[in-house]
């Protein structure tokens, strides 16, 4: 039997292991752990997680200077565009490039584009445009595995939104840090900007090719159209351009252009989006490889519009684009026929509401020869025989004279001034009518006499027009040939007062400006009415069909210019043509060389001219045999000097000048005014507002019917043709 030693323990390999480990491992003998133990682990968790924090909270601010460091989106900047000028229906007229030469235009997909180009552009680009929230997590899965497989990248899987932050902020190089900017600023902008707005952006931004931006700029550039209609080929090769616009511009590499165009549309037979027939047909159209200018409709117009409206994005003008480029059309071909150096300026006006319809300022904006860029609506010329229907027609509105009235055209002297007619010969005695319609100056300087040249020029002036007379010169006779200076504007004014029935409209040619002054006085309208009714039965130039237009002619001294101004019930138009430098053109006439233009300008209105206005109420419509005696012969003032015993008549009541008070009856009429004359050759004939009233026999005074409120002009004219005139206010 063997002893034991008290201090000796049994050996107990297995126990002795596990007590070691315990001890090495920081336990108590029985496994468990050592005071302390737990408190030290505890620490080491808790600065794991605050560094974890404190890294977090590090990469949080970075992320957040990050951020800040972008600063507001440059939405004001993205929105600057190019400014354009439209005509009345929103049609481009012209554009201005911006100040660092880029062509940038507004657009709206809705009805600025052609929706098989946006149907193509959001197939090929970003075709969950309108579900994701600026990023397509797919488009960006899809492009990261073809960056792993392939090993360069394959498609960029940047949203349409993406592509839009990043044309608002351009990047030199590609890399993740740049993406990530544009997925946060793509985010930004889809918290701001709805979808439509969006894409509107990104149509105006896209790049094209050299200084062309935006859809609309690239289409008129390389298609001369508008985006709103376009072939599959067209839409397709504006889809692709913008992948890479200067390695595929039309005008430097139109091979590479038509390769992306080709690979496009294949995938997009692959995706059932074309048809594989349409698809081959695009195909096989050729691409176009020379870039097209900007339309330049009305460019006198359109600097005038962005010099008087400054900084706007969109100007809106009174012009009809479909008249303007065919009366800019007829205005070149015609000039071209005429000879070298001559220029021609036409006007169109809506007779009623004072608008330009049409502004032809020169032959071509762009002939240095013709002083293209002068406008020569706006050029103050002597008006020639233009000015001759208003002494008529203040003739007629004083009564001494109607239409059928007879008048001499034989030599006559005004002191030192004895006027001629254009052929140098005399037609003897015409009536009054025919005298206009064959401009003959004799009939009109001998009723400008009566009249009076003040008169003349101040009714004028009254009715807007700005009369330039020579220096120091008072309104003279010579005026009534034209001896004054006037604009091309100012007489389409003042004739489309006529059509008017004696009411002139302030121009207008921008839309966004209106004008509130009031319709100025011309005439009355029985006279306008006159004027009308004998312009219109005036001879046509060869070919011109008859009484449809009321026109007259007219020629400066010299020949340095042809007018023709004429008008329907519609519209009134204004053609000038002559050298810009003044310079005399031998046998330039109105009637053969600015009527047949004038004519030709009413057809290419694409209308049948319309009727003139009705004859006012009261108008003495006659034969010159019907007319009260008076009217039947004009006398010229010198021909109404008479013995002392023969007074020329004056009418004593009412006064010049005076105010009537006119009392109403139970019903509202005006009450009869009394007229009383003294003096004269019996019969005396009475008008109003050169309408017949009436006559005076030997009691020497009648009753006549005034006028609703307002100035009335009354008028007597004795036996023998010598008158007397007064105007009154009826109140």
């Amino acid at each position: 039997m063997t002893e034991t030693s008290p201090n000796t323990q049994p050996s107990c390999p297995g126990l002795s292991r596990t007590s070691t480990t315990s001890r090495e491992a920081g336990n108590d003998v029985d496994g468990r752990p050592k005071p302390g133990h737990d408190a030290r682990s505890g620490r080491r968790v808790g600065k794991l997680l605050i560094g974890i924090a404190a890294a977090l909270v590090l990469l949080g601010s970075a992320f957040a200077v990050w951020l800040a460091s972008f600063g507001p989106l440059p939405l004001d900047q993205a929105r600057r565009v190019s400014t354009t000028v439209v005509d009345r229906n929103g049609k481009l007229l012209r554009a201005y490039a911006m100040a660092d030469g880029r062509w940038r235009l507004p657009v709206d997909a809705k009805h600025d584009v052609d929706p098989a180009y946006l149907k193509l552009l959001l197939a090929f680009e970003d075709r969950r445009f309108y579900s994701h929230a600026g990023v397509d997590p797919l488009a960006l899965g899809r492009a990261a595995f073809q960056l792993v497989t392939h090993g360069h990248i394959v498609s960029g899987g940047s949203t349409i939104t993406m592509q839009l932050a990043r044309l608002m902020e351009p990047r030199r190089q590609r890399s993740v840090l740049a993406k990530l900017r544009q997925i946060v600023r793509a985010v930004e902008l889809e918290r701001r900007l709805s979808k439509d707005e969006i894409l509107n952006l990104y149509l105006a931004l896209a790049p094209f090719g050299g200084n062309l931006e935006g859809i609309r700029a690239a289409s008129l550039a390389y298609f001369g159209k508008e985006p709103k209609r376009l072939s599959l080929a067209e839409a397709a090769l504006l889809t692709v351009l913008p992948q890479s616009p200067e390695t595929r511009r039309l005008d430097r590499h139109p091979d590479a252009a038509r390769a992306a165009r080709d690979k496009m549309l294949t995938l997009m037979v692959q995706e059932g989006i074309v048809g594989w027939d349409d698809a081959a047909h695009a195909m096989a159209t050729t691409v176009p490889k020379l870039r097209k200018p900007m339309p330049i409709l009305a460019p006198h117009s359109s600097d005038q519009a962005i010099g008087t409206i400054k900084d706007a994005p969109l100007i809106r003008l009174t012009l009809d684009a479909n008249l303007q480029k065919a009366l800019e059309a007829l205005a070149r071909d015609r000039a071209l026929a005429l000879g070298p150096g001559i220029s021609v300026g036409i006007i169109a006006v809506d007779n009623q509401s004072g608008e330009v319809l049409a502004h032809v300022g020169s032959s071509d904006y762009f002939d240095e020869r013709r002083a293209g860029q002068v406008d020569m609506t706006r050029a103050v010329r002597s008006p020639g025989s233009t000015l001759k229907p208003f002494i008529y027609g203040l003739a007629f509105e004083d009564g001494f004279v109607h239409p059928e009235s007879l008048i001499d055209d034989r030599p006559i002297r005004f002191g030192s001034y004895a006027p001629e007619n254009f052929d140098m010969t005399f037609q003897g005695t015409v009536p009054v009518r025919r005298a206009l319609q064959l401009s003959l100056n004799v009939p009109a300087i001998a009723l400008l006499d009566r009249v009076g040249s003040s008169r003349l020029s101040s009714r004028l002036k009254q009715a807007g027009t700005s009369l330039v007379l020579p220096k120091d010169e008072a309104p003279g006779l010579a005026m009534g040939l034209g001896g004054v200076g006037v604009t091309l504007q100012d007489l389409a004014q003042l004739y489309a007062g006529l059509a008017r029935l004696g009411t002139t409209q302030p121009l207008r040619e921008i839309a966004d400006i209106k004008d509130e002054r009031e319709p100025m006085r011309l005439m009355d309208r029985a006279a306008a009415w006159q004027i009308g009714n004998v312009l219109i039965g005036t001879p046509p130039p060869e070919n011109g069909a008859h009484n449809r237009i009321a026109f007259k002619t007219g020629t400066s001294y010299g020949y340095r210019d042809a007018w023709s101004v004429g008008f329907d019930g519609r519209i009134t138009i204004g053609v000038w043509t002559g050298r810009p430098d003044g310079a005399p053109v031998p046998g330039l006439i109105g009637r053969q060389a600015a009527a047949p233009i004038l004519f030709d300008a009413f057809a290419r209105t694409g209308k049948i001219p319309a009727a003139l206005p009705k004859a006012p109420r009261g108008v003495l419509v006659a034969s010159n045999a019907k007319l009260p005696p008076p009217l039947r012969r004009f006398r010229p003032m010198g021909e109404l000097v008479r013995a002392s015993t023969e007074l020329t008549p004056r009418i004593q009541f009412p006064l010049n000048g005076s105010r009537i008070d006119v009392d109403r009856s139970g019903d509202g009429q005006n009450a009869a005014m009394p007229v009383k004359v003294a003096g004269g050759v019996l019969p005396i004939t009475v008008l109003v507002n050169g309408t017949l009233a009436g006559e005076i026999g030997s009691r020497r005074q009648r009753l006549v019917e005034p006028p609703g409120p307002g100035f009335a002009r009354l008028t007597v004219i004795d036996a023998t043709g010598a008158a007397d005139t007064v105007v009154i206010r009826i109140q």
